[in-house]
């Protein structure tokens, strides 16, 4: 059973780069426990949802409802923003972010990374901070490199560091941005066995994909985006399976390809 409200919603999304019209009314429900993956061609508007949904991103029309919480706007259009910035900076915290490019910080060590932003954001005491710091880097495979930089880490631990550190945050959920793609086969295969075992633990996530194969085998339900519309969503069983609309057809044809 999950909680009746849900974690993210989106209503009637709208979001535009001056002229350039990205997501042209996009709903998505993420309830607790639940994975949701996106996927779609480069440019259908995967990415700058999931930054929408964050708060990273502001959009033009449509509400963005945390927790049965929407967010407050002030101005219209273009010129919306974000009308409560205590308000924006709780739901940021409560919605951690894992990019495609692990963005960690080359002059820290793998544990300060990941303690960073509990003890400075959340102003939690640096002792506990700590200890769930090395617990997370154990759980996702990389306890022992605490005193390593990033630099001295494959691109698949520092993949797997940067899950550790939104995993500290204690989020309500995890935002993944293609976190595979930057990764070689091998690191990548490192990188979804963290991502299952999230999964199997019951994490609401929002995923954004390159990879058939994870959005099957995590999802409770997967959207294709085309051309900032949603072209169809469902459970994976069914939409890989049978999909309905020729769009799909073509784009699952042309990843398997």
């Amino acid at each position: 059973m999950t909680n009746s409200v849900p974690v993210i919603e989106i209503r009637d999304l709208h979001k535009s780069y001056g002229s350039l019209e990205v997501l042209k009314g996009v709903d998505i429900t993420a309830p607790a426990g639940h994975v949701v993956s996106l996927i779609g061609s480069s440019g259908s508007g995967k990415s700058t949802l999931l930054r929408c949904a964050n708060l990273l991103e502001d959009s033009q029309q449509g509400d963005v409802i945390f927790c049965g919480e929407a967010v407050t706007w002030k101005g219209t259009g273009l010129n919306r923003r974000p009308g409560d910035h205590a308000q924006m900076i709780r739901i940021r915290t409560n919605l951690s972010m894992v990019f495609q490019q692990f963005n960690l910080w080359a002059h820290m060590t793998i544990l300060q990374n990941v303690m960073e932003a509990p003890v400075t954001v959340l102003k939690r005491p640096k002792a506990e901070v700590e200890g769930a710091a090395r617990a997370y880097l154990d759980k996702v495979g990389i306890g022992d490199k605490c005193d390593a930089y990033p630099a001295q880490l494959s691109g698949g631990q520092q993949q797997r560091a940067a899950i550790a550190r939104a995993l500290c945050m204690e989020p309500k959920a995890l935002l993944f941005d293609e976190p595979t793609s930057a990764l070689d086969p091998e690191l990548e295969q490192e990188v979804i066995r963290v991502i299952k075992d999230l999964a199997a633990e019951g994490r609401t996530m929002i995923i954004v994909t390159h990879d058939m194969r994870l959005a099957a085998d995590v999802s409770d339900h997967v959207v294709f985006l085309h051309q900032g519309r949603i072209e169809e969503q469902g459970a994976p069983d069914a939409l890989f399976a049978n999909p309905t609309t020729e769009r799909l057809r073509g784009f699952l044809s042309a990843t398997v390809a």
